[in-house]
């Protein structure tokens, strides 16, 4: 009999609701944050060097909170230079609030943005479509590898743009994670199917090793209260674990004996740790900056 079991991702509206609140519930911003205001500026000191325009692509902007702090880093280090900031986002509701977002800021002068409605796969056509070959200045891909079919040809793909000087920055979840723990266990009981893969920063390095790729990679403690998961019932519960298990109504769908261990897992040392009656899964995330 086929499994009741569905993709988180068929279903865009329960999946935006869940990732806000995994973002309301983790320390997933805070901790990006806290990267760009120490290491960015050493990481950007010299993409602009010489230059009257930097070009940077975002890829996979989602609503644009991490790209904004991003930018202002830029124009920081830069001051005066025009900044042309190019997004990939393939979720209409996510530019329309990235759009908001730009509409509501001060002090972006110097910054024009354009956004298109795509994945980075439909880019990349769409740019060999028309032999074209932007090079960029920085580029940046926050927490969107597990949605690409390819992760080696991606990153090829993206690095191939790099100007002289450039950068191009990933961040996605470190191997010293709950996620680690809990998907290379359970994901092969989870309904991936083909829209999404596991990768973490381990991954990552053993890629960019094997294809001589120079980097640095960052470790970023983060965590996310998942105490409502254990809850029968609760509604923000049941939307936490369709965002740990990308399984829309895992509550409801998965088989009982599945849920129960999943459970247990959670509350587990290697994914999770108990505080003031509270469970923190550790969220850690791992930062790596490419070289041209």
């Amino acid at each position: 009999m086929a499994s009741p079991m569905r993709n988180l991702l068929t279903d865009p509206d329960r999946y935006l609701q869940s990732f806000r609140l995994f973002l309301e519930r983790s320390t997933e911003h805070q901790s990006m944050r806290e990267f760009v205001e120490r290491q960015l500026p050493g990481v950007i000191a010299s993409i602009g060097n010489g230059k009257s325009t930097i070009n940077v692509l975002s890829v996979g902007g989602g609503a644009g909170e991490m790209d904004l702090q991003i930018l202002s880093k830029i124009r920081d280090r830069y001051p005066g230079v025009t900044i042309n900031n190019d997004v990939i986002e393939p979720s209409a509701d996510q530019i329309s609030k990235y759009k908001e977002r730009v509409a509501q800021a001060s002090n972006l002068e110097n910054i024009k943005f354009t956004w298109h409605k795509e994945t980075a796969y439909e880019y990349e056509s769409r740019m060999n479509a028309v032999k074209k070959t932007k090079k960029w200045d920085f580029i940046h891909m926050i927490q969107m590898l597990y949605y690409v079919k390819d992760v080696p040809a991606t990153i090829r793909y993206f690095h191939s743009l790099l100007e002289s000087q450039a950068k191009l920055l990933i961040i996605l979840v470190s191997e010293n994670s709950g996620w680690e723990t809990l998907w290379k266990k359970y994901s092969s009981y989870f309904p991936l199917e083909d829209l999404c893969s596991y990768v973490c920063s381990g991954d990552l390095s053993r890629m960019l090793d094997s294809a001589g790729l120079k980097y640095q990679l960052y470790e970023l403690p983060s965590h996310m209260d998942i105490t409502s998961c254990f809850i029968e019932g609760d509604k923000d519960g049941e939307l936490l674990l369709d965002f740990l298990t990308e399984t829309l109504d895992f509550a409801k769908t998965a088989p009982p004996e599945l849920k129960h261990q999943l459970i247990e897992e959670l509350r587990k040392p290697g994914c999770s740790e108990s505080r003031d009656g509270k469970v923190f899964f550790n969220n850690n995330l791992g930062v790596i900056v490419i070289e041209p």
